[in-house]
């Protein structure tokens, strides 16, 4: 569960418990996927909660936003800010921060003139685990760059994620890796992929 009666969110610059928050069923990014979103981790530190490259998360989340022409009326220092109170109001010190900008409502192909934006953060344990994965090459490729902006973390984008993990997971194994267009590794569906080589 992600949240409780007594868990806190943040929405269109209001502090409101989860169970309260709401948005509208015509939002074009329940409909079309046209929404971004940062996944960011918060640590333990010797002086509280540290935000895990907060900076860098939020920068982006203001660049997808920017490229998918949906108003993000908050500056990066301000979105730290929030992220911080948030897991103050929760009493989060190891936790995962999720921000959501989402298009408000619009059933035409145009970007929406409205824009909302949603912080909500919860105990989340490690993504895989510690121990060594068993892993596939997913019959799903990651989109081709020409296709959208695939630097951009956008909503829509993860139906390509949830089909990799499926396929994955329905075979046997713990999680998927992607190629992209010429066959080359680009990422895991919900993780960066990195190697180590030569030590």
């Amino acid at each position: 569960m992600y949240y409780n009666n007594d868990t806190t969110v943040f929405l269109d610059g209001k502090w409101i418990k989860a169970k309260d928050a709401s948005s509208g069923m015509y939002n074009q990014t329940m409909h079309y996927g046209n929404g971004v979103f940062e996944g960011i981790r918060a640590y333990q530190s010797t002086e509280g909660s540290n935000i895990f490259k907060a900076k860098e998360h939020f920068e982006r989340l203001i660049y997808s936003a920017k490229k998918m022409h949906i108003k993000l009326p908050y500056s990066v220092e301000e979105l730290i800010q929030i992220a911080y109170t948030l897991l103050d109001k929760n009493e989060l010190v190891d936790a995962y921060i999720r921000p959501l900008v989402y298009a408000g409502d619009s059933m035409s192909l145009m970007p929406s003139n409205d824009s909302h934006v949603f912080m909500a953060a919860w105990k989340w344990e490690k993504y895989l685990g510690d121990k060594p994965l068993n892993v596939m090459l997913s019959s799903f490729q990651r989109p081709n760059p020409k296709s959208c902006h695939v630097e951009a973390k956008v909503v829509g984008h993860y139906t390509n994620s949830i089909l990799a993990t499926q396929e994955a997971k329905s075979l046997g194994y713990d999680e998927a890796l992607l190629l992209d267009m010429h066959g080359n590794v680009a990422e895991g569906p919900g993780a960066n992929f990195f190697i180590e080589q030569d030590g």
